[in-house]
């Protein structure tokens, strides 16, 4: 049995649907990653889930108990928010208590003054103080306690808030874009700690993110998520390298994946020297969408064979130099993604001939579902690239 288990979860605003019959099981210790374009329902989803909104239709089961009707407060669940939501005349150490003193201290004991005076009041506080001091040791951010919010960092606000979430021992975590505020270099770091934050807790955690990079380092499954459904859950490796739609196909992987339109005929596609051919097509002519990842397009200066095109633009990234080519007969523009010695001496302006590797290349049809199709042999890329091709897998 899943540890969390959403079944067919519909939302709506207005007119506006935003959630259109979402299933998602999730195991007991894993860490999936909702990635999509802003406006797609993830945290809409996080906010029926975490009980702030209502589903319109649809079952939450967490441990095989619908939760579907219960108060956010008797969840279960914590949410580090993309603000991390601190109260900011709290310190560090008062912020990450919260959760706790509203689940073990009574209303009258949490008053000022005359809480002191409840018999247990002083015995729970000290309780809530050690917990506090040993979550807050665990992420390191001990030395932070008697810092108000506006005397941190985004990292440390950000490790804050996670101790907050993490202190009460729930049952879910649920992670609302937490490292979208930081800066690019502290955002890397911040990935591991969050993995490990999950590691050591040992519960579900849901982390939305429109940053595809955090989705695929981070997660042991992604799942994509478009027009307010979910349209593939997979590994990351799986995500990248075997899309079953074309929308997760062009969403997924930087630079984006060469979209190149194509025609099958009676089951075969021909596109320069490469060939696919469909598994179970209808007779005829039928309109495809080839596929393919820039690092498998393979350049050649020489333009002894493959595909005729002339570079637009080069950009040098460092280990890696992307090159716009575009195709001189159907003016589309083609990425490839090469090592910086392939492309030494390679200007904008100079003419090439690209190679497709057709092992990796795909084919979807109109509707944007995945065809299954297998390669003639002999077609597309050279022999002299098939080592290239084996060191990107």
């Amino acid at each position: 049995m899943s540890a969390l288990s959403l079944r067919g979860i519909t939302k709506a605003f207005g007119g506006n649907q935003i959630l259109n019959g979402v299933s998602l099981e999730v195991g007991a210790d894993e860490f999936i990653a909702l990635v999509g374009p802003s406006g797609c329902g993830k945290s809409t989803l996080l906010r029926v889930l975490a009980g702030l909104d209502h589903a319109d239709q649809g079952e939450i089961l967490i441990g095989g108990t619908d939760m579907s009707g219960v108060a956010a407060a008797d969840r279960n669940i914590a949410m580090v928010f993309q603000s991390y939501a601190l109260y900011p005349h709290l310190t560090a150490s008062q912020n990450i208590a919260v959760p706790l003193a509203m689940r073990r201290l009574s209303r009258m004991q949490r008053l000022p003054f005359v809480g002191s005076l409840i018999p247990g009041q002083r015995a729970t506080r000290a309780a809530i103080a050690r917990d506090v001091r040993e979550m807050a040791t665990s992420l390191k951010i001990d030395h932070l306690l008697d810092r108000k919010p506006g005397q941190m960092s985004g990292g440390q606000r950000q490790r804050v808030a996670l101790a907050r979430a993490m202190v009460r021992r729930p049952s879910i975590f649920l992670m609302d874009e937490p490292l979208s505020n930081l800066d690019a270099n502290l955002r890397v770091h911040a990935r591991g700690e969050i993995v490990e934050v999950h590691r050591r807790a040992g519960v579900p955690t849901l982390y939305v993110t429109h940053d595809q990079a955090e989705a695929l380092s981070m997660a042991d499954r992604v799942a994509v998520m478009m027009g307010g459904r979910l349209l593939q859950i997979a590994s990351p490796e799986v995500i990248y390298d075997d899309p079953a739609h074309i929308e997760v196909a062009r969403f997924i992987g930087q630079p984006r994946i060469n979209l190149l339109p194509a025609e099958a005929e009676d089951g075969v596609v021909a596109f320069g020297d490469l060939r696919l051919t469909l598994e179970n097509p209808p007779a005829g002519k039928m309109p495809v969408t080839l596929a393919i990842r820039p690092e498998f397009v393979f350049p050649d200066r020489n333009r002894q064979d493959g595909l005729a095109a002339r570079i637009e633009r080069v950009e040098f990234l460092g280990s890696e130099v992307i090159l716009y080519c575009r195709l001189d007969a159907i003016g589309e523009t083609v990425i490839a993604k090469v090592q910086p010695s392939e492309a030494a001496g390679l200007a904008a302006g100079d003419p090439v001939g690209l190679r497709l590797s057709a092992a990796r290349t795909m084919a979807f049809a109109e509707d944007g579902n995945r065809l299954a199709a297998r390669t003639e042999a002999g077609s597309g890329i050279a022999a002299s690239d098939i080592k290239r091709e084996k060191a990107h897998g």
